[in-house]
């Protein structure tokens, strides 16, 4: 059965991860244990409470993680660089000499960590050399220890502060008369493009196009939407979600549409919707996981910063989907 999660302290355990050093383990059909360190761990969503990791498609261990049911992802505590290492090895019995409990199906439990999350595999995903792994957490644990990081090919126990300026060597010189190579719009553009078509082919596999996918995130985020509301929403995309995208997301057997409601034709996302507005986000979360896998942590938060002040700055007025009133 789902419990019932206390939302910041979810969020609080969530955030133990720093820079991505974690140890996943499950069971085989034997009850084997299996466990490696991974550092693609990642949030999808609070409510419902799920999470993602990724794991190359030459691991041994693939086949075991994508028939298992479920599974366990550890934040390691700054004195667990041994254990790390440990699982990292190859041809050795990594479980040797290890006291810990077990979870659903078995799954093996590490003690002393910062956090730990007992998950369902909810479903996984093809992203290129790698599969992606998105479990619904059923039980989760979080301990005031200092999580370990990985930076730079090392474990360390703090993130360094970079001098220099990311991207700048990589960007061509502009051809005379053109816009100069840091031209904000370009590069905005050109990187939100290039993360978008990592999720434009499932969206195309599921029959969606721009409108539908934004109108389902956003109902994702706030449901029970009226038409007018999520239009307003979008307004600044220049994309429109009209009555016919209602009617198609309906059709698709992802919202109901009240046309009684006032304002009219409020949207509510059915049980079908809100798993796959969940399996959008788990794909788009990926996606900007991977996205950010050339930047340090204190680089992806300088980014959010400056995006966030960008957004403050050319601010349209178009409602937000967290809002309480979004009209």
């Amino acid at each position: 059965m789902q419990q019932q999660f206390d939302s910041q302290l979810f969020r609080q355990a969530l955030g133990s991860f720093t820079t991505g050093v974690t140890i996943v383990t499950t069971a085989d059909a034997t009850g084997r244990s299996v466990g490696i360190t991974a550092n693609s761990f990642n949030s999808v969503s609070l409510t419902p409470p799920m999470v993602l990791w990724s794991l190359s498609r030459a691991s041994s261990s693939l086949a075991t993680f994508m028939r298992a049911k479920h599974f366990a992802v550890h934040i390691l505590a700054a004195d667990q660089d041994a254990l790390a290492s440990t699982f990292a090895q190859r041809g050795i019995d990594r479980f040797a000499d290890l006291n810990f409990e077990r979870g659903p199906d078995g799954i093996p439990l590490l003690d002393g960590c910062a956090a730990r999350f007992e998950c369902r595999t909810a479903f996984q995903y093809e992203g290129g050399d790698h599969m992606i792994f998105v479990g619904e957490v059923l039980n989760f644990e979080h301990w005031d220890r200092e999580p370990l990081v990985f930076k730079r090919g090392r474990f360390a126990l703090a993130v360094g502060k970079t001098t220099s300026s990311p991207g700048d060597s990589l960007l061509q010189p502009a051809p005379r008369d053109a816009f100069e190579q840091d031209f904000l719009v370009y590069l905005l553009g050109r990187a939100y493009y290039q993360l978008y078509a990592r999720i434009k082919p499932e969206l195309t596999r599921r029959q969606l196009g721009d409108s539908e996918y934004l109108a389902l995130s956003l109902l994702g985020a706030r449901d029970d939407l009226a038409l007018s509301e999520l239009d307003g929403m979008i307004a600044y995309t220049g994309t429109r979600v009209t009555e016919q995208v209602a009617q198609r997301l309906q059709a698709l057997g992802l919202v109901t549409i009240d046309a009684n409601s006032q304002p009219a034709n409020r949207l509510h996302l059915t049980d079908t919707g809100k798993r796959t507005v969940v399996e959008l986000l788990a794909i788009a979360q990926a996606a900007s996981v991977d996205g950010e896998e050339s930047l340090d942590p204190s680089e992806s938060r300088v980014l959010r910063q400056l995006l966030a002040k960008v957004i403050e700055a050319t601010d349209t007025g178009a409602p937000h989907p967290w809002q309480s009133d979004p009209g």
